[in-house]
């Protein structure tokens, strides 16, 4: 099976935005000062443990920066790179519905005068929406493309007890029920090596089958500087996946996800000068093409064992 008209067996989300809009379409990455409350001390102060100061944030810009300077900011510059033609405002640090929602209003409406904008894509946590929140962001669904990232990690909840996420599978498929019920598009966050056998992965794998999310992004798990995860790695408590496990295992969890679903990530971009280990995760060229002679070597694809189940 290949898609969108190329020769991948996944679902690249980036070529369904292209096939979508007629042009090459990019998000623009925003820090809007928010929060969380695995940080501020709601739940705790000590946060995820693979969550960095940062939030998960790339650092595309400063956040001294107000939102329309970052947008249009962020939109010339990936224009100058990549000939980028449209764009996405992407609210990615911290917990990006974690203020009131009169401040969501302002904050996203904010993010969206651009005239180049065709869509927004708010992450944040199962545990930070509520049914006001989410009547706002359904709000923008007829003039925009409007996601919501949630970040899930794992169905299991020894798991998500373990990496001290603050909140079960029940919170998310809660929240993830009341968002779908808006018509907002997901993406579902999860973090592959976490402390999990590979039956267990691929149990997530199957769990978020049955979902049919209309998004998923993969991530490696990984250390970088200042997480309890560098620090775990140092004492000897954790290792990591090799590339060719982690290889065949993304190959192995695509195959259960549906073939409608769009694939966000499956490789880093780059090495970071935080990044502890493994160090192999900053070629995202070469992982993804070697995501792409595993999926050809097997003449399997995405979905190839949810359609045969």
């Amino acid at each position: 099976m290949e898609f969108n008209g190329t020769d991948k067996r996944y679902n690249q989300y980036s070529q369904h935005l292209k096939n979508k809009f007629n042009a090459k379409v990019y998000k623009i990455t925003i820090d809007a000062g928010f929060s969380c409350p695995n940080r501020d001390g709601t739940i705790s102060k000590d946060g995820c443990i693979f969550c960095d100061d940062g939030g998960s944030f790339s650092r595309a810009h400063s956040n001294t920066l107000s939102i329309e300077e970052q947008v249009y900011t962020g939109a010339q510059t990936l224009a100058e790179r990549f000939k980028a033609q449209k764009f996405m405002s992407y609210f990615q640090a911290f917990s990006n519905t974690y203020k009131p929602v009169q401040e969501l209003e302002k904050i996203y409406t904010a993010s969206l005068k651009h005239p180049d904008i065709v869509g927004i894509s708010i992450g944040t946590r199962p545990d930070c929406v509520d049914e006001d929140k989410l009547k706002l962001i359904s709000s923008f669904t007829s003039d925009y493309y409007t996601w919501i990232e949630y970040g899930l990690q794992s169905v299991h909840d020894k798991t998500l007890k373990k990496i001290n996420r603050g909140h079960d599978y029940k919170c998310f498929l809660n929240a993830y029920e009341k968002t779908k019920a808006k018509g907002i598009n997901t993406c579902l966050h999860v973090i592959l090596n976490l402390f999990e056998t590979y039956e267990e992965m691929m149990e997530t794998a199957r769990e978020i089958a049955k979902l049919e999310p209309e998004g998923v992004k993969i991530h490696m798990l990984c250390a970088l500087e200042g997480t309890k995860i560098a620090e775990m790695y140092r004492n000897g408590e954790i290792t990591f996946m090799s590339e060719d496990e982690y290889i065949n295992t993304v190959c192995d969890f695509l195959e259960y996800l549906p073939p409608k679903t769009t694939i966000h990530r499956l490789a880093g971009n780059g090495l970071r000068t935080e990044l502890v280990a493994p160090r192999w995760i900053g070629k995202k060229l070469d992982c993804l093409n070697k995501i792409d002679r595993e999926f050809l070597r097997r003449n399997s694809s995405q979905g190839a064992k949810y359609l045969s189940q």
